[in-house]
């Protein structure tokens, strides 16, 4: 190899390691994950799903400022339709 393309690979090499080292790298944003929530702000996993009532506890303030845990009054599921039931309804108990 004649020494001016070993400079010249050399020199590439090296600037390649100074811009990697000394230019900040791009930041990757997380994507969060995201949940099928009702309109009181709770899991499909917490409602029921034959009758759609929701079976979460939420802390309210009570008397004398302490906290109590109140069921939700959400009465019926009202989020997105899960794929399941969309494309393959549930076969088993059967409905009568």
């Amino acid at each position: 190899m004649d020494p001016l393309s070993l400079v010249v690979g050399g020199g590439l090499v090296g600037i390649g390691w100074l811009l990697g080292r000394f230019v900040p790298r791009r930041r990757t944003r997380s994507n969060p994950q995201l949940t099928a929530r009702c309109g009181c702000g709770h899991d499909l996993a917490l409602h029921d799903r034959t009758d759609g009532t929701c079976h979460a506890e939420t802390s309210h303030r009570g008397t004398h400022g302490l906290r109590e845990w109140v069921r939700c009054n959400c009465r019926r599921y009202t989020g997105p339709t899960p794929l399941e039931d969309v494309f393959a309804p549930p076969i088993l108990p059967p409905e009568k």
